[in-house]
């Protein structure tokens, strides 16, 4: 029996998969939990359009995260942190800060989509790479000021 999973199936497939299963394992398990469809001309055609659709949407927000990746190239974060003489940092600026900062000017980033994840330790201008995107990555740019 061929089915079409709605769902991943540990061992057996991922979602929108057309897998070969017993008869019985099919109609009395993966049907009957609403995990899979039988696999009909019909439930073909739909499974062809969702694909379809979920391409669109996925070049749609690729296109948009890449419109991010440039604006960030056009300003620069700034952050102030007490330091001593010498150039000596007391403090840092952390991946919280930095999305703060950026949610201030209207980005909603979640920190963990940060890729350099430790702390800004130094004065100076500091890139910050950020995955906005399945492959979109952009860089900020983060100026660290310091204050005696």
């Amino acid at each position: 029996m061929k089915v079409i999973l709605k769902s991943d199936v540990k061992k057996l497939g991922k979602k929108g998969d057309i897998v070969e299963v017993a008869d019985g394992y099919g109609r009395n398990y993966l049907v009957a939990r609403g995990l899979a469809v039988p696999a009909t001309e019909k439930s073909r055609e739909i499974l062809a359009e969702q694909k379809q659709e979920a391409a669109a949407l996925d070049a749609k927000n690729r296109e948009a995260a890449e419109k991010v990746a440039k604006e960030f190239e056009t300003f620069m974060l700034e952050f102030q942190v007490k330091s001593g003489k010498e150039g000596r940092v007391f403090g840092s600026v952390s991946t919280k800060q930095i999305t703060e900062e950026l949610a201030k000017r209207g980005y909603k980033i979640d920190k963990r989509k940060i890729l350099d994840t430790a702390p800004i330790g130094s004065l100076g201008v500091t890139k910050v790479r950020v995955e906005l995107y399945k492959g979109v990555i952009g860089t900020v740019r983060v100026n660290v000021k310091g204050s005696e």
